[in-house]
């Protein structure tokens, strides 16, 4: 029978400390010899086994081992420095538990995980496992002396440095890698090699934007970038120069696409990997399209433990005293109320209420007052949350003019490529512009770098409706050799395969786009009849044109990769199975009639597709397939009349896009010429070719800073015709233009 354990007493000659006391008087001790592993003092007691004869196999073997071990030289020597590495490491440990132990240790300055820069991940992990190995030792022994508190504190508070290994960990793995469009197939491609910094500027407010976003872009693509205040994604959290108010709230808005959702991606990347933001404790990414699948009633702690399961070691009540940080991406696909009026306040993390209630009480401040929120919302979405509650807005405009350039040249290691594929992109303003959106700078690489490869590769694209066609025709892989090599009557059942999945997503993409709606559920796919589990490689264009993501529970939520690509679809449908002989003219007039312009690149695609180029570009596409017959001219004809008519300035410049898509601008040209040869005269204007000049100035690529209005009005009856372009301009020149002021433009009357 073993004997009982007895207590450790202090040397003979020294005053009895505590086990606290001792433990830092180690730790703190320089001398490794003092605690070496052939003291006494630092070994615990023997333990007794039951006596009986040690094997004679055993024994022989160990004795082999040993004399083996004698005869190596140098051996003596290592066993030394392991000792000597070993107590060091022990000891540097011992010195970070006693922080934890200590009482005076200020709660809300736990320890930060400590990096070595010069480990690699493999090599962090060993330590990491070292680590835990320490403390697994100084538990026991604490334990075997009877300090069970202190072994309960010290486990307790480093409960925090573990959870958020854990959390790191898991959170790198999945923000490292991007696929780019893909959901799940293809090769993923490491964030940090290709990642290019975005445009970001602070200011706005959290009011509403009706104003189609395409049409956002076009205005941002002229303004001039050099004076505004921008904001690094890493430091959104930090206050500018001059200001100490803390910033608790901030609400980033930008149009689909432009990269929100990727910089969300970076800053977690970059917390996770210790790089950046290493202030905050924890991170909590609760993108809205998961949130949108919770049904039942949750306290803030169970809603955690769903989403981030390695947090369910910390307490409930640990959380007020660490510095967390909430990310809740795609307030636009919210598909909750947030009454922010009408809900009840709650402060109890632990007690259950329905989501609704959870989220505006966060964002309020009454639950977990001290956390950090982040909030990315497309503009027309943002005034859902109250300006009061929000302490910063910052908006992701996308890429400035050398922004684009970079991500060709990062993305391409052939730079030679590069340079081809910006020269293209920069002779077509319209494509240039729209590359201010990084899904479609995606886009026009995927084409382009297929097309400059092939030999046979036909025109290049030089409208968005060619660039969006020549896209599908690759992801749907109808263009690939293996398909051209299967008999013609296997080639025509691909085709008409290929045709039903369009014309299936094409109405998922048209019936939500008048409701504008984005996100989409296995009910939304039912009801379309879209096999929910075929969906993701669904005549191979869901796995790029069509996302597939997972959300709690492992629930599928579905989505276009872009707007403009739903829009596309949506378009392609409508022409396909709409052979109305008045089809362009009525979906004109519904795009005209719309309040915030949502249907205006929908029309484009829509003229875009009847022209004879896009019906050869379809067959490569869906193989023979019988279109309706419109007049071309015809429809020119009436985009032109209504051009005359007094339309709001947007709707015109929407309507030359139209022209452009369809290859016929001639007022365009027209006033082209003017302006080139110096020749224009405001009094020859007609108020089309006034429109004309307006859609002219915003497509060039020559910065505004100035806008002499002077110069091209002859009256007040016009002048609003060129409102678009002074919203892209820093100062209007002008004489008695009073409505400008009105619109809240910074005029500049000269005196004379």
């Amino acid at each position: 029978m073993e004997e009982p354990a007895s207590e450790i007493t202090p040397p003979v000659g020294c005053k009895s400390k505590g086990p606290e006391s001792v433990l830092m008087e180690r730790a703190d001790s320089p001398a490794p010899s003092c605690v070496s592993m052939k003291s006494d003092r630092s070994m615990g007691l023997p333990i007794h086994f039951r006596e009986a004869p040690f094997p004679t196999d055993q024994r022989d073997q160990m004795e082999g081992c040993n004399s083996d071990l004698q005869e190596k030289p140098g051996l003596s020597s290592i066993l030394k420095s392991l000792e000597e590495n070993a107590v060091r490491f022990l000891k540097d440990e011992l010195k970070r538990f006693m922080r934890y132990l200590d009482q005076n240790y200020p709660e809300c300055s736990e320890p930060q995980l400590e990096e070595d820069d010069d480990l690699d991940s493999d090599g962090q992990m060993q330590k990491t496992c070292g680590r835990e190995g320490a403390l697994k030792i100084t538990l026991y022994i604490l334990r075997t002396m009877e300090q069970n508190d202190l072994a309960d504190r010290l486990e307790k508070r480093h409960l925090l440095p573990q959870c958020q290994r854990r959390i790191k960990c898991t959170l790198k793995k999945k923000c490292e890698c991007v696929f780019e469009g893909k959901a799940k197939e293809g090769q993923p491609t490491l964030l940090s090699e290709i990642y290019t910094e975005l445009y970001v500027t602070e200011g706005g407010t959290g009011g509403i934007n009706d104003e189609h976003e395409v049409r956002q872009i076009e205005t941002a693509s002229k303004k001039r970038l050099t004076e505004d205040t921008t904001v690094k994604c890493n430091d959104i959290f930090k206050p500018l120069c001059g200001r100490e108010t803390p910033i608790r709230t901030v609400l980033s808005k930008g149009v689909a696409g432009i990269g929100k959702t990727v910089s969300v991606q970076k800053f977690i990347l970059d917390w996770a990997e210790g790089k950046a933001n290493q202030d905050v404790h924890l991170i909590f990414p609760l993108p809205f399209r998961n949130l949108n699948l919770i049904k039942d009633e949750y306290s803030l702690i169970e809603l955690l433990h769903h989403f981030v399961p390695d947090l369910k070691t910390v307490e409930s009540n640990e959380l007020f005293r660490y510095k967390v940080l909430f990310i809740f991406d795609g307030l636009d696909e919210c598909r909750l109320p947030l009454d922010f009026q009408n809900n009840e306040s709650w402060f109890d993390v632990t007690k259950k209420t329905s989501l609704d209630v959870l989220l505006t009480n966060l964002i309020k401040g009454n639950l977990l007052p001290s956390a950090l929120l982040w909030i990315t919302s497309r503009p027309a979405a943002a005034n859902q949350i109250p300006p009061e509650y929000i302490h910063r807005v910052t908006e992701i405009r996308g890429f400035s003019d050398a922004q684009k350039e970079e991500y060709f040249r990062r993305r391409f290691s052939d730079q030679s490529l590069a340079n081809r594929i910006i020269t293209h992109v920069k002779s077509s303003r319209s494509l240039f512009i729209m590359c201010h959106i990084p899904v479609f700078c995606w886009i026009s690489a995927s084409v382009l770098e297929r097309l400059f490869s092939e030999t046979d590769r036909g025109e290049i694209p030089r409208t968005l409706t060619e660039m969006y066609t020549h896209f599908l025709i690759f992801q749907t892989g109808l263009k690939n050799d293996k398909y051209m090599k299967n008999s013609e009557t296997k080639l025509n059942k691909c085709f008409e395969s290929g045709k039903e999945s369009l014309l299936k997503l094409g109405k998922l993409a048209f019936d939500n786009l008048k409701k504008v709606n984005l996100i989409f559920y296995e009910q939304d796919l039912t009801e379309n009849d879209i096999d929910v589990t075929e969906a993701s490689v669904y005549s191979g264009v869901c796995t790029e044109v069509f996302k597939e993501e997972y959300g709690l529970y492992q629930e599928k939520v579905y989505c276009f990769v872009h707007l403009s690509i739903q829009e596309y679809l949506a378009a392609l449908y409508v022409f396909l199975s709409n052979s109305s002989a008045d089809l362009l003219k009525t979906a004109m007039d519904q795009a005209l009639k719309s309040k915030n312009g949502h249907l205006d690149l929908y029309l484009r695609f829509l003229l875009g597709l009847s022209t004879d180029s896009s019906k050869t570009l379809l067959q490569k596409l869906l193989g023979e397939t019988r279109t309706s017959s419109h007049n071309i001219k015809e429809i020119s004809k009436y985009i032109k009349e209504k051009i005359k008519e007094n339309l709001s300035p947007e709707r015109t410049i929407n309507l030359f896009h139209c022209l452009n898509e369809l290859g016929d601008n001639p007022i365009v040209e027209q006033v082209q010429g003017y302006l080139n040869s110096g020749s224009l005269s405001a009094e020859d204007l007609s108020p089309a070719q006034y429109s004309a000049l307006a859609f002219v100035l915003l497509m060039s690529d020559e910065e505004l800073d100035v806008f002499d209005l002077k110069k091209f009005i002859r009256s007040d009856k016009e002048h609003w015709r060129l409102l678009p372009v002074v919203k892209t301009s820093r100062t209007a020149l002008c004489f008695g233009t009073d409505i400008l002021m009105v619109c809240g433009f910074d005029v500049y009357q000269p005196r004379g």
